[in-house]
């Protein structure tokens, strides 16, 4: 219980409020991209509903785990700061935290497992940020991020189960009903349930008549299941294409998820590949297969969203071009 990781993660414990969502928009703002919200008549037709994109691809570090990740490291006062930050993540938290760590001029640790891709290894190292190698396991990713936290007092930033990130996270849905309007729905991917927790915590105190829809992948169901079941139901390591939606529920998530969302729609692989490169060919624009699985929810559930003004999250755009889905067997 008084491991360096639970002291680290002392700011995770309670669950964010609106106050803090404002507060991470003041924060944040010099730092990241106020992304653009677009529209397309194809989907538009193809959904039967008026759908509006919040274009988190073209986010700072290319996702929006940069929002949450800036606020993590801007809220830390100066003796914090000092001694640096550090996480365990193989995906876009790790670049996120690097480049913020790198705003702010304090040290970065990253613990990645040694099958991280190349490009997102070199990208951690591009921002700053400091790789220390495991075995690809939870299990070693924590006990190696220990011994660095334990060793050099760096405040650990969880990639979704953390009050600071979640609030930043909730920055999205706040830029997304100012530009787009009064909206019906909102639906986002949800993996580990940081976007979802905040675009939940943003829609119950600004459009409670809006309905917050999570998207996921039938490979990687553990939050429908939890959903349905009352409590967390964790995946050990779920094989689907939409690599950032592997992890699972945490308590702060599940805090929200259970209590705001309206329901969770599965995608197969095949949908979300073909959603995917729909995006790409229709909006021209470059996103990453956890951000089609959004897309897929809406084409497979037209009885839900036909007629209606949806708000979509595009999490993100980090896509490896040599190993694209639709050259990959699915």
């Amino acid at each position: 219980m008084d491991s360096p990781l639970a002291r680290g993660a002392a700011n995770a414990d309670a669950a964010p409020t609106h106050d803090d969502v404002q507060a991470a928009h003041r924060r944040i703002a010099d730092w990241i991209h106020r992304t653009p919200v677009l529209t397309s008549a194809t989907l538009d037709r193809m959904s039967g509903a008026e759908l509006f994109f919040k274009c988190e691809n073209f986010q700072k570090a290319g996702a929006f785990k940069a929002r949450g990740a800036t606020n993590a490291v801007f809220s830390l006062d100066e003796a914090a700061a000092a001694r640096g930050v550090a996480t365990h993540s193989s995906g876009n938290h790790a670049l996120s935290l690097s480049r913020a760590a790198a705003c702010r001029g304090i040290p970065c640790t990253v613990v990645m497992p040694r099958t991280a891709p190349k490009a997102k290894m070199d990208a951690v190292r591009g921002y700053g940020g400091k790789i220390v190698t495991c075995e690809p396991s939870l299990e070693a990713r924590e006990r190696t991020l220990e011994s660095i936290v334990s060793r050099s007092g760096a405040s650990f930033v969880h990639p979704y189960n953390d009050a600071r990130v979640i609030a930043g996270q909730g920055t999205c849905a706040r830029e997304l009903l100012e530009q787009a309007g009064g909206l019906d729905a909102v639906v986002a991917p949800i993996g580990g349930g940081g976007m979802i927790s905040g675009t939940s915590l943003t829609c119950a105190a600004l459009a409670p008549e809006t309905r917050v829809f999570a998207a996921e992948p039938e490979q990687a169901d553990d939050a429908w299941r939890s959903l349905r079941a009352g409590r967390i139901i964790e995946d050990d390591a779920p094989d689907t294409v939409a690599d950032g939606l592997r992890v699972s529920l945490r308590p702060l998530t599940w805090h929200f998820v259970h209590r705001h969302v309206a329901d969770i729609l599965l995608a197969s692989e095949t949908d979300i590949v073909d959603a995917m490169r729909l995006i790409w060919q229709r909006m021209k624009i470059v996103v990453e297969p956890s951000s089609a699985v959004a897309v897929a929810a809406i084409l497979n559930n037209p009885s839900v969203f036909a007629g209606r003004r949806v708000g979509v999250v595009l999490t993100g755009g980090n896509v490896d071009l040599d190993k694209l889905p639709w050259t990959q067997p699915v």
